[in-house]
């Protein structure tokens, strides 16, 4: 299997670290990936508002959801390839600069098209930082604290639905839908400013070639990678890109209740994201197929329990732990199964990642305008159930197939 490729340059760089940068950094490029998550599923909590305000249905405004990832999907690996020489601070500066626009021009769209003009630059901030930035915490501390730096930056994920959904969902219902993107803006030229004052020049090291990428498709481990997280992802945002109309019309919860059992989801989904990470190596096939089958779980029951708050509460709060562990799960998945080229599996987990969410949107969207909210939980259920199945038999293989 071919290696990345290397230039002479970056092969000096290896070996030195940076003058400065360190947790500072860290701590950046982690606020990074939180402002891209939030204004990624931020339409999750405003889907409603948003419809109503361009008088579109719900599974309409989904395409919201549906395009980044799209356009995420082919920026990943289009990007880093094109870019692969260009400094990563520059591009990382370049990629939130963008990020803070899409955010602004959200804020100001009369139409319901200059909005999805705003998701495509979003999706393709989120296709390339994720590919560039997820695996930098080693270029930015000693090795030593490399694993702990890494955990950092992608417990922003969960944060992001910790923090970034219900808030917004809040002050959309305080202040409008417009006013959550202004703020989104401006929290996002913050971020701008803590990537100039901390992280240092990062000269790129390897060079990922298409050829790496398609050879790694060739490996039977990396295929079983994208089917289960195609069939994980799709079963997760093809139901939860929905969730907040079935609380309103199934739950019968109001504005303020649903703001809070987002937020209760998005605690959840950090729990899920540790005991992911405590687990993921040691037990890939165990940990994934267990998130899978509590997902399927949730989703299955929540038509049946959840039109009581009760009810509804605790299966969000499964589910919440099931969804966190996922994209530890599929993102060590890749690593493990192409540990000779961290930065092509970074690629790859981010496309299939992303991809889905956009194919789990519509098809979710499909769903709920064709049937109802009650239907998309079930069959999301089915997909999460395959993606179980999928990963269970390919986890007894050796690590190397």
């Amino acid at each position: 299997m071919p290696a990345p490729t290397t230039s002479p340059a970056s092969a000096e760089a290896t070996s030195a670290r940076p003058g400065r940068g360190g947790w500072p950094a860290v701590i950046a490029v982690m606020l990074g990936i939180f402002s891209i998550v939030t204004t990624e599923i931020l339409p999750i909590g405003l889907l409603t508002p948003i419809g109503e305000s361009f008088g579109i249905s719900d599974g309409t405004a989904g395409l919201m959801m549906t395009l980044p990832g799209i356009i995420a999907a082919v920026a990943a690996p289009t990007v880093t390839v094109t870019t692969g020489r260009v400094d990563r601070r520059r591009m990382l500066r370049a990629l939130i600069l963008v990020l803070a626009l899409a955010n602004f021009l959200a804020a100001l769209a009369p139409a319901y098209w200059l909005m999805m003009v705003s998701r495509v630059l979003v999706g393709l901030v989120i296709g390339a930082f994720w590919s560039i930035g997820s695996g930098l915490a080693s270029r930015l501390v000693p090795e030593a604290q490399a694993g702990r730096a890494t955990a950092v930056i992608f417990s922003a994920v969960p944060l992001g639905s910790v923090l970034g959904v219900p808030a917004g969902t809040l002050l959309g219902q305080l202040a409008g839908w417009h006013a959550v993107f202004v703020v989104m803006g401006v929290l996002t030229l913050a971020v701008l400013a803590a990537l100039v004052v901390t992280v240092p020049p990062l000269p790129a090291q390897h060079v990922t070639h298409l050829a790496v990428l398609r050879s790694l498709l060739g490996t039977p481990r990396v295929r079983v990678g994208v089917t289960a997280t195609f069939l994980i992802v799709t079963a997760h945002f093809g139901t939860y890109t929905y969730v907040t109309p079935f609380l309103a019309e199934v739950t019968h919860a109001g504005p303020r209740t649903i703001t809070l059992f987002l937020l209760a989801y998005g605690a959840a989904g950090v729990l899920g994201n540790f005991l992911a990470g405590a687990w993921a190596r040691r037990a890939p096939r165990a940990t994934f197929a267990t998130a899978a089958g509590l997902l399927a779980t949730a989703t299955l029951l929540l038509p049946a329990l959840g039109t009581g708050k009760p009810g509804a509460l605790a299966l969000l709060l499964l589910w919440g732990i099931a969804y966190g562990a996922v994209p530890v799960c599929s993102q060590t998945w890749f690593v493990t199964a192409a540990p000779h080229a961290p930065e092509a599996a970074s690629v790859l987990f981010t496309s299939s990642f992303q991809a889905t969410i956009s194919l789990g949107a519509l098809a979710g969207g499909l769903v709920v305008d064709a049937a109802s909210t009650t239907a998309v939980m079930t069959v999301g259920a089915v997909a999460a159930v395959l993606a179980a199945l999928t990963v269970m038999p390919a986890g007894r293989r050796p690590p190397s197939v």
